[in-house]
């Protein structure tokens, strides 16, 4: 899994953040001036919900997708020991998956 050893519940992931890069006309903005990318790889995936029948519903994401959400979507995690930004969102947050061809 990832150093941070932390396991969602539910329908929630956990997801680290893309890295900003320069900007379309080359220069490299400090990290204060940079909008946050809105996407990054799945860590990890929470067992899923019961179902008012009872029975289990699974998420559709799998550790390793690339996925798109929104602006202020999910609650940051940040250590001072690892240089990575984490969030950990609900499913439904999720706006969709990158695919590659």
């Amino acid at each position: 899994m990832s150093e941070l050893n932390i396991k969602p519940l539910g329908t929630r992931i956990l997801i680290r953040r893309s890295k900003a890069t320069t900007s379309k006309g080359g220069i490299l903005l400090p990290d204060s001036a940079q909008e946050k990318p809105k996407e990054g790889e799945v860590i990890a995936v929470g067992p899923g919900k019961h179902a008012e029948d009872g029975t289990l519903v699974i998420s559709k994401l799998q550790v390793g997708d690339r996925v798109l959400f929104g602006s202020y979507a999910g609650t940051e995690i940040k250590t001072d020991n690892i240089d990575e930004e984490y969030l950990i969102l609900a499913e439904e947050d999720v706006l969709g998956v990158l695919v590659t061809q």
